[in-house]
């Protein structure tokens, strides 16, 4: 596994990771702007660009994307998050030149019709309303804009249908030409490929694109003074529950602590909430933590759904759990399992290409360089009991703790203090 970097001219970053053993190759071209670098104007234009960028350019109609990638035994998706925005495609390594040619064009040249437009802000508007049908997600979503109030890093990446509906074709093509450009954009790939020919045909594409300059970025501030309760009544079948504890950036030495914090909680089905709200009480079906790591700030993430007589009682537990992490070191065993769960999951993910691609891009992205993969896990490995608990001291404070909750239940303070009593 050979990993190389080359920056053109321009600001075109080239990163890729030669796996000669596969068979397939991963393509992915990243545009380094995302929700967060929005104005209140603009909530939700990288997404509804996202959806555009597929509609056409003036070579390829949308149908012709899909074909001429389907058609090589290959797939074409995109993604965008608050940070950055990703196009990407794989198929059999020989079809690389084709992969970086439909991917450069129509990230360069979309055509924007009117009529495609008027098409995808119906699209999107069903997406949104999908998202709001869908509990489990919609108080995600709350749990953000609450966690992070007022600030663009909080919003919906798929706005609002009052913010969709504004757009025009003259806001998405400044925003492309602001945003789109030499010093945004990275291409990644990974699998059996040679690194010389991928950056001819990056160059060949890309080499003229204006170098241009990065988006600012507000720095998240955290505005909440104490614990905070958000509900949302509504007659479902379940209540979900979202907690938000204020957890590092991923430049932050205290990222390796804070994932192993959230395995060992709810990360697994060995974990401690896990084995104790479903395996020992059955209070719910699935409850879990993930963690949220951006450039200056992080949340860590808890999410359950589970009947409402039981939530006062699962919400003391979770509670009970988050002392122990707090007043107590875990056993040397239990940090072994899960260090050697993350390290595995990493291990197991770079036998993708997909992955391989996604791991180099984010990696440059976020530090100007590859991360050796051996050298984060020794930093894993190097993580002790203590360390845990101090990062559990910073995080599972009660004063840091956001509930957003959607179901059959009405706004009560004991809820809050049922998570947050010490």
């Amino acid at each position: 596994m050979t990993t190389r970097l080359t920056e053109l001219p321009n600001g075109v970053r080239i990163v890729s990771c030669a796996l000669p053993h596969v068979q397939s190759v991963a393509v992915g071209i990243w545009a380094a702007v995302g929700g967060r670098h929005e104005s209140k104007r603009q909530h939700g234009i990288s997404h509804f660009i996202e959806h555009l960028l597929f509609k056409g350019t003036q070579r390829r109609s949308a149908r012709r994307i899909m074909e001429e990638i389907e058609g090589i035994g290959g797939d074409i998706n995109a993604n965008t998050a608050e940070e950055r925005t990703c196009y990407y495609a794989n198929a059999p390594h020989e079809y690389l030149p084709k992969l970086v040619d439909v991917l450069t064009d129509f990230y360069r040249y979309p055509k924007l019709a009117p009529a495609d437009i008027e098409l995808e802000r119906g699209v999107i508007h069903e997406e949104i309303q999908m998202y709001l049908d869908e509990p489990s997600q919609h108080v995600q979503e709350l749990l953000h804009e609450k966690f992070w109030p007022g600030q663009a890093i909080g919003h919906s990446l798929t706005g609002t249908p009052e913010s969709i509906a504004r757009f025009q074709r003259a806001d998405f093509a400044d925003y492309l030409a602001r945003n789109y450009h030499g010093g945004t954009t990275l291409v990644s790939a990974a699998g059996n490929l040679d690194h010389d020919r991928l950056v001819a045909c990056v160059e060949k594409s890309l080499g003229d694109l204006p170098r241009g300059r990065p988006p600012a970025t507000r720095r998240a501030q955290s505005l909440r003074r104490g614990p905070e309760l958000h509900v949302v009544t509504r007659d479902t079948q379940q209540t979900h529950v979202a907690i938000g504890l204020p957890a590092p950036g991923f430049r932050s030495e205290d990222r390796f602590a804070a994932n192993l914090l959230h395995v060992l909680l709810g990360g697994n089905a060995s974990s401690r909430l896990f084995q104790e709200l479903r395996e020992k009480r059955g209070y719910c079906y699935s409850i879990s933590t993930y963690p949220v790591f951006f450039s200056d700030t992080g949340m860590l993430n808890l999410s359950i759904g589970l009947d409402a007589k039981n939530l006062p009682r699962a919400l003391a537990l979770i509670s009970r759990e988050f002392a122990r992490m707090r007043d107590q070191t875990c056993s040397p065993a239990e940090l072994k399992r899960a260090k050697e769960y993350t390290i595995g999951l990493s291990r197991m993910s770079m036998e993708r290409t997909s992955s391989q691609s996604s791991r180099i891009g984010q990696s440059v992205l976020g530090f100007g360089r590859v991360l050796d993969p051996e050298a984060l896990y020794a930093k894993i490995r190097a993580t002790t009991p203590e360390d845990i608990q101090r990062i559990a001291r910073k995080i599972l404070r009660p004063a840091g703790t956001c509930v957003a909750l959607i179901g059959p239940v009405k706004r009560d303070p004991a809820l809050l203090a049922a998570l947050t009593e010490k």
